[in-house]
């Protein structure tokens, strides 16, 4: 926990836990509960690289494979007639 706590700070990381701040510092001078609870959900996100500031979702659960082939050139695509 450490590790992700101290290692691979990234500008988003960065930004996720400036504004989560922000946001929790307003819902607490406003009185709004929902505010701090979204400002701290926010701000532990770039704090422990979790989710989208992590940049690769946990893991890389998210990343998207590529599935053309890659000695498939452009000009062998075949389309076909939708009626």
């Amino acid at each position: 926990m450490k590790n992700r706590i101290f290692k691979n700070w990234t500008f988003t990381r960065l930004l996720f836990l400036t504004m989560g701040i922000i946001i929790m510092i307003q819902a607490i001078y406003n009185q709004q509960l929902f505010g701090i609870v979204f400002g701290a959900y926010f701000a532990s996100m770039g704090l422990f690289a979790f989710g989208c500031a992590s940049g690769n979702c946990l893991g890389g659960k998210c990343v998207v494979e590529n599935k053309q082939k890659p000695n498939q050139a452009l000009n062998d695509i075949e389309f076909e007639e939708v009626k």
